[in-house]
């Protein structure tokens, strides 16, 4: 007698079990329910088909029920709810829009009736230009309102992944698009850092975003819908897409004695059998197990459905097949630009008190020599034993058949060691002879193996400027252009002759651009005797963890009376850059490919060529390195030259015009030209050589002054300057014998300090004093109280407190601890220079 097998719902899970119970049993009688018209269609294209990069609407559907019962011989029933299930009587109850309500009896019964859009009871919310996106009907309304009435203006709710995809679509029909998320950031499979280089993609290509932002009421407004933030803002749109998530819809389930989850999922076993006999579920419905982490999860997403709606048939059929459990793994384009993401994240991973180590590597997408290389950004997460637990990928090219690579170690249980030794398929178009994934192993083994130790990002906020020091070990160029607050720059190949301006009291902090350069020196400095820590993927890490999307102001209006086109606060200055001239007014007079270098090749190919050039002359650059485009804008500040266009191209490339220093404009571009030209210098740094105590004063005075009118100030205390800063009592540290008689024979402190001139064994000092206080001037140690109140920056020389025997725990608080490469970079930031 043959078996009858009811499939309540279709698409991925449904559509998958009835075609592989069909080819394992030619006799079932197989029944499909499905509530719409369309059993199996592409749910993950939806959005492109809205977007118009899919053109035809028929290749959405991947069955038809004709198709369906031609190939398989399934009664496929459309246009039929499943509203009930009663166990005992195996039977179901379906509401039919030709037959009416019946039962429908079974032998087994495979549930897989997805998840639906989540709609808040929010005041408004059933408004008509508020939209869902779940399936084919839900498209088409999209569309023909996108379409036939010329939407300009939309507002997307929900930064997931259907959010994020709908905004990206909407934008390329023209519109003006704001994206909401009700929390931190986009795109939760992803952490802060790397899902900000995917906001910032979204940012650059004219999407606005708001997070931490709540909707609170939709309102209609003639044929538009206002948006009513949390905060106050207000936004009006012709168009409002819901995409704030998806719950299980098993509410037809209710009263079957079916078990379910705390959020309502199916909860299913290995054999994705339920707890009732003969009935089985599948795809977003239900609950699974965390393949990582061994925890009860929900993944929403096609490739799993599909996976268990085969083991399901499996088992209906005889065989006992299991699943495993789910990854997570998940990818999204953004524009140009490529996520992708498996296993557990650094969120999860905290939240369930998992035990981890984070590694970053940010490697070109294939050989750098060969044209076209793009970086990329791997975030790589594992335990103590070196077991992959997680890993995150971000670039232009090449990041899906990375996160794979990665994907497929993490399903064999495979550990960071695996990933070194991995032997993956090279050419310089496609890959390097230590392809990314390669890299993200060594890092990661480096850690484990205890030959470096790192720190994040995030560990700067609790680092301890008493015990630490904080080392930028790249090139005095790349320091210019950008550097973590409060660091000492020791380019990595004048390291080792210059290790006695460090003290191996402290532990050293160091980082580069992507984080070689920090290994390197960490091994350097290690095997001098000193403590010292890695920022795993160096200064381009740091960047990713600083990103702020911009936002919309209060009470801001979409609707603009420029053709759509939003004029809101967020508006870049990559967007007034680039559109700041037109740039076929300016012939280029030399090209320089920089694409495939990394921090700072560019830079340095800009400034030789440049070198090479005659005033007025134009270059045109391109580069591959993400971090170029704010680069070259603070380079071209500090040299004088003028930025004249810079723009990021759809492939992640980088072009940028720049003419050597500022010619002339004609008289017919005046009006459009950049105003950037020769930079307007706005810092004051002095040399403060003396400890004398009028020089002294007069340093303060003037470096008040110059703090009070807006400046950046810069003081760097050199030799005898450095008594200006010495605490008055004395501090017990350790020192040489030599240092000890520099500390008795010099003045301890402020208060300590003689005159340059007629002071009388100290008498002169006093009298200065006085006349200062009967002419109510500030006193010096006012003076420097009032300069650290403005902001005033002191800096004491390193190498002078190493040759005097000062320590920096005999200074005043909040002195920073330099060298004369930090002061050489604050020297060029400004418009003049003292030495006192």
């Amino acid at each position: 007698m043959s078996k009858k097998v009811l499939i309540v719902g279709g698409v991925a899970g449904g559509a998958s079990a009835a075609a592989r119970l069909r080819r394992l049993d030619e006799d079932a009688h197989i029944v499909m329910f499905e509530r719409d018209n369309y059993i199996s269609f592409a749910n993950c294209g939806l959005p492109y088909y809205i977007g118009d990069t899919i053109k035809d609407r028929s290749k959405l559907l991947v069955q038809t029920p004709e198709a369906m019962y031609k190939r398989f011989n399934i009664d496929v029933r459309i246009e039929s709810e499943v509203i009930s299930l009663d166990p005992a009587s195996k039977t179901v109850r379906v509401r039919s829009k030709e037959r009416g309500e019946y039962d429908e009896s079974y032998d087994a019964v495979i549930l897989s009736p997805g998840a639906r859009p989540i709609k808040p009871p929010l005041p408004g919310i059933t408004g008509p230009r508020i939209h869902s996106l779940r399936n084919i009907p839900d498209t088409d309304r999209i569309k023909k309102l996108v379409t036939e009435q010329a939407c300009r203006t939309a507002v997307v709710i929900g930064g997931g992944f259907i959010g994020v995809e709908m905004a990206e679509n909407l934008q390329e029909l023209g519109m003006a698009v704001t994206l909401v998320e009700g929390g931190p950031q986009l795109l939760a499979p992803f952490d802060y850092e790397m899902s900000g280089k995917l906001s910032k993609e979204l940012e650059q290509h004219g999407v606005n975003i708001i997070v931490n932002d709540a909707v609170a009421s939709f309102a209609e407004q003639g044929t538009q819908t206002v948006v009513s933030l949390a905060s106050g803002t207000a936004l009006v749109a012709d168009i409002v897409v819901l995409a704030i998530g998806v719950a299980p819809d098993t509410s037809f389930l209710s009263g079957s004695g079916l078990e379910l989850g705390p959020r309502g999922h199916i909860v299913v076993n290995e054999r994705m059998e339920t707890n009732l006999d003969q009935v089985y579920a599948v795809g977003d419905a239900i609950e699974v197990m965390d393949f990582v982490s061994g925890f009860k999860t929900a993944v929403p997403l096609a490739g799993p459905a599909n996976k268990q709606g085969r083991i399901a048939a499996d088992n209906v059929a005889g065989l006992p097949t299991t699943y495993r459990g789910t990854q997570g793994t998940s990818i999204i384009k953004v524009f140009g630009m490529t996520g992708a993401a498996t296993g557990n994240n650094e969120k999860t991973l905290s939240r369930l008190g998992v035990p981890y180590h984070v590694t970053y590597v940010h490697p070109n997408s294939h050989a750098s020599y060969y044209p076209g290389a793009t970086p990329m950004s791997i975030k790589l997460l594992f335990d103590e034993q070196g077991t992959i637990l997680g890993a995150q990928a971000v670039g232009y090219e090449g990041v899906d058949k990375r996160i794979d690579d990665i994907a497929t170690v993490i399903h064999f249980k495979g550990n960071v060691s695996d990933l070194t030794e991995l032997e993956l398929a090279y050419a310089p178009p496609y890959s390097s002879a230590k392809d990314p994934v390669n890299m993200a192993g060594y890092t990661a083994e480096n850690v484990i193996s205890g030959r470096t130790s790192v720190f994040l990002p995030k560990d700067l906020e609790s680092r301890n400027t008493e015990s630490t020091l904080l080392v930028d070990v790249r090139s005095e160029i790349e320091h210019a252009n950008g550097h973590i607050p409060d660091s000492l720059l020791i380019p990595v190949d004048e390291l080792r002759g210059r290790l006695q301006e460090l003290d191996k009291d402290k532990e050293i902090w160091v980082y580069c651009q992507v984080g070689l350069r920090g290994y390197t020196a960490s091994r350097i400095l290690s095997q001098h005797g000193f403590k010292v820590k890695n920022l795993t993927g160096g200064f381009s890490t740091y960047l990713m963890s600083q990103y702020q999307p911009a936002g919309l102001t209060k009470d801001t209006d979409m609707e603009t009376p420029n053709g759509g086109q939003s004029t809101t606060s967020n508006e870049t200055a990559e967007q007034e850059v680039a559109t700041a001239i037109d740039i076929e007014t300016y012939e280029a007079h030399v090209t320089l490919d920089a694409c495939g270098l990394s921090c700072p090749g560019p830079l340095i190919g800009v400034k030789k060529q440049m070198d090479q050039m005659q005033d007025g002359n134009v270059l045109k650059v391109t580069a591959s390195d993400p971090g170029f485009y704010e680069d070259i804008k603070a380079w071209a500040r500090m040299s004088g030259s003028e930025v004249l266009h810079i723009e990021r191209k759809p492939d992640g490339m980088i072009e940028a015009h720049l003419r050597k220093k500022a010619a002339p404009v004609p008289a017919e571009n005046a009006a459009t030209s950049s105003s950037q030209g020769t930079p307007t210098k706005e810092g004051s740094t002095m040399v403060v050589f003396s400890g004398e105590l009028d020089k002294a004063i007069a340093s303060f005075i003037i470096a008040n002054g110059a703090a009070a009118s807006g400046k950046k100030v810069t003081m760097f205390f050199t030799f005898w300057g450095l008594n200006i800063l010495r605490k008055p009592n004395k501090v017990d540290v350790p020192k040489s014998f030599i240092g000890r008689m520099f500390g008795a024979m010099m003045p301890r402190g402020s208060r300590k300090l003689g005159l340059s001139n007629m002071n009388m064994l100290g008498a002169g000092s006093i009298m200065i004093r006085k006349v200062m206080q009967s002419r109510n001037i500030a006193s010096l140690e006012e003076l420097i109280q009032s300069a650290v109140d403005q902001g005033v920056e002191m800096v004491a020389c390193q190498m002078s407190m190493d040759v005097m025997g000062i320590t920096q725990e005999e200074l005043i608080d909040g002195v920073k601890i330099g060298g004369v490469g930090y002061y050489l970079g604050q020297a060029d930031q400004s418009g003049h220079n003292l030495f006192i």
